[in-house]
């Protein structure tokens, strides 16, 4: 969604592409990198490596400057951890039933009227509770073609009337790449809306530039950009001055979705600060999704009857506009389910 990346995205992103560093700035990719630049202790960075090894480490370094007087809760998202080894009960890798409802080369078609389409693998940032962290990225792009294979299948199916573009992070991707696609959907009468899923306004807003805005000013659609942030540290001041490019963007829709992590934001006051700081920025609350059970990731887990106080605090303490909607996603359901 993002909720985020890909093993891929190492070699999408090493020096000298087309989405090299000369553009991103330097990655830490090593958890000695890390440590130093976290300030985390020597004797951590064994641990680190094995599920580093598993799932490799990936944060812009910039990021990682921007919140480095934020709590660990921030760090604990990209930090890998031993327990990420061990093999738990229910936890899958496939979690949401993404592989099953593979339509076309990149192309997942679960819910009426619209798709997904699995724009890139790379990410600016790997999250540790990635749904998508065991995603087969090099036999399922639907960019790999030119987007051919994946606009033939809109096209043969007139009740989509909308397109998400996802990944990975689809705005990894360079304006020009995202521009081929969005030429060939124009073509396509059924197409009413476009939906862009991306964590690099947060983790990576020098991308936000004017050759992307550029792209998006000319899009002929009503267009829905959903963030992923989880928590209030994430929006520093460069991800607002991103923000707000984006919000002067006509017909330019911003929400956010978050996940409930253990140990990240499963506090009502936690969740209360991230909505109200997005809505300064223009940016409303969409969804906040119980952790998806991909292997690798229980010790995020957060109690559905946790969750569901913390909803009720939260309906307590916000207006109705600022309160997320809690779900789960469920592998061959027709909607993302309310946890009520």
């Amino acid at each position: 969604m993002p909720r985020t990346s890909s093993t891929s995205a190492i070699q999408d992103l090493s020096p000298g592409t087309e989405q090299g560093q000369r553009e991103t700035g330097p990655m830490i990719t090593t958890p000695a990198e890390l440590a130093a630049a976290a300030g985390l202790p020597a004797d951590s960075l064994q641990s680190m490596e094995l599920a580093h090894q598993a799932f490799p480490l990936r944060v812009p370094a910039a990021f990682v400057e921007a919140v480095g007087g934020a709590p660990q809760a921030v760090l604990r998202q990209v930090l890998p951890e031993p327990r990420e080894l061990v093999q738990s009960p229910g936890y899958q890798s496939d979690p949401v039933g993404d592989q099953a409802a593979m339509a076309a080369s990149g192309v997942i078609h679960k819910y009426h009227g619209r798709v997904l389409l699995v724009a890139t693998g790379a990410c600016a940032i790997h999250c540790r509770y990635c749904f998508r962290r065991h995603f087969p990225y090099n036999a399922a792009l639907a960019s790999r073609d030119g987007w051919r294979e994946a606009v033939a299948y809109i096209a043969a199916n007139p009740e989509i009337s909308e397109v998400i573009l996802s990944g990975g992070d689809p705005l990894m991707l360079e304006p020009r790449r995202l521009d081929q696609l969005t030429r060939q959907l124009v073509e396509l009468p059924q197409i009413r809306r476009l939906r862009i899923h991306s964590r690099v306004p947060v983790v990576m807003p020098e991308r936000i530039n004017s050759e992307l805005l550029s792209w998006q000013a000319e899009l002929p659609w009503p267009t829905t950009l959903v963030i992923h942030a989880n928590h209030p540290s994430e929006l520093t001041e460069a991800a607002g001055v991103a923000l707000g490019r984006l919000n002067r963007q006509r017909g330019m829709t911003l929400l956010n979705q978050a996940v409930l992590l253990a140990g990240v934001n499963d506090h009502p006051s936690t969740l209360c600060r991230l909505n109200e700081d997005f809505f300064e920025l223009g940016v409303l609350p969409y969804y906040l999704h119980l952790l998806d059970p991909v292997q690798g990731a229980a010790h995020f887990h957060v109690d559905p009857a946790r969750a569901r106080s913390i909803m009720d605090e939260l309906r307590v303490r916000l207006p109705g506009y600022l309160v997320p909607r809690l779900v789960q996603e469920n592998a061959g359901a027709p909607y993302k389910l309310p946890v009520l």
